[in-house]
């Protein structure tokens, strides 16, 4: 077998379980084809790069199944007495758009049967903590969208709040966090909030050399990202300096990382150049308030998050023509109720 073929079956195999049951196994031969709309030069060691990078960066179900059922017996979470600790906690069922809260606490409840001998629905009390569970924190904007109604509305005077992710970036959990402390004050509620993650993901622009997202350290000379970045007035964009020490080892080398953020960035401008009038917050490297975009790399097996570089997850493989002509390496599942169509200049 050739690099190529074996980059090809290794990085299938990494996203085997992505929307399983919804879309088709992804095969050697659907990375192929997505790979093969880069110019051929680039295609191995993007293949090279994507494939080191997923390894970190892509949470299956096994693993954020596991993940949340550590927690249960988390000392620093739920004390010494797990099973009491549980039993009286209360589990948010708050989310407003999409379905991984619900997802996640079904087979949490069954880790929590299986671990503790009690059912979901068993578990809530006055006394208790409030758990609110997702699966990443992008820019923190869901969870706190969330978490602010329900502080307005339902939450009592005093509590303690403690929201589980598997991972989170550093900028959106501070400004959440942040935000949720002012809204609880305003209201005169005494809440204490606590972020629980696996892993956290630096993306705060004062640490940009150090980032754990796609910060280019160069912009290529190309007439459609010149273009792009002439409109961009308000943020204009601060290169990160390469070299700078992660904690995280997401990416092989600082060679390998400037090759990815360079392709992914080139992809993403031709493909926004193709959307009729789209908004601002519709970046290359995926949707933000500024910048090139968020750049996150992280994909759960339940979608890829829009905070991704458009070109993972952008297209319609059915398309030959019009802004949606790209093949997405990891079909995004969207939702009626929160897919904004004007986003696109649809």
């Amino acid at each position: 077998m050739t690099e190529r073929s074996d980059l090809l079956e290794s990085i299938a195999n990494t996203i085997k379980d992505y929307r399983a049951g919804e879309i088709t196994m992804p095969t050697p031969a659907h990375v192929d084809r997505w790979v093969k709309q880069f110019d051929k030069g680039v295609q191995v060691p993007l293949l090279r790069e994507v494939n080191h990078v997923f390894k970190v960066t892509y949470f299956s179900k096994n693993l954020v199944s596991k993940f949340f059922a550590n927690q249960i017996r988390h000392k620093e979470l739920a004390g010494t007495d797990p099973r009491a600790f549980w039993h009286a906690a209360n589990l948010l069922t708050i989310q407003q758009h999409g379905h991984s809260q619900a997802e996640i606490l079904t087979f949490f409840g069954k880790d929590l049967k299986k671990q503790c001998g009690i059912q979901i629905e068993e578990c809530g009390s006055a006394s208790g903590d409030f758990i609110y569970l997702d699966d990443v924190l992008f820019s923190g904007n869901r969870v706190g969208n969330d978490l602010s109604e329900w502080i307005k509305d339902d939450a009592p005077d005093a509590a303690v709040v403690h929201i589980i992710v598997i991972a989170c970036h550093r900028l959106g959990e501070w400004q959440m966090l942040e935000r949720l402390k002012k809204e609880a004050t305003a209201v005169e509620k005494k809440i204490k909030f606590h972020c629980w993650a696996a892993v956290r993901f630096e993306n705060r622009k004062k640490y940009r050399d150090q980032s754990e997202v796609l910060w280019p350290a160069f912009l290529p000379d190309d007439a459609g990202l010149k273009a792009y970045m002439a409109q961009e007035q308000k943020y204009p964009f601060e290169p990160r300096q390469p070299g700078g020490k992660l904690e995280q080892d997401i990416f092989s080398s600082e060679e390998s990382r400037q090759l990815l953020e360079r392709e992914l960035l080139l992809a993403g401008v031709r493909i926004r150049a193709g959307c009729h009038d789209p908004k601002r917050s519709m970046r290359p490297l995926g949707f933000s308030a500024f910048g090139l975009g968020f750049g996150s790399m992280i994909i759960t097996f339940r979608n890829c998050p829009n905070n991704t570089p458009l070109a993972l997850w952008w297209g319609d493989p059915e398309a030959t023509c019009g802004p949606f002509h790209w093949y997405p390496l990891l079909p995004r599942k969207t939702y009626a109720q929160s897919f904004d169509f004007a986003a696109f200049g649809l």
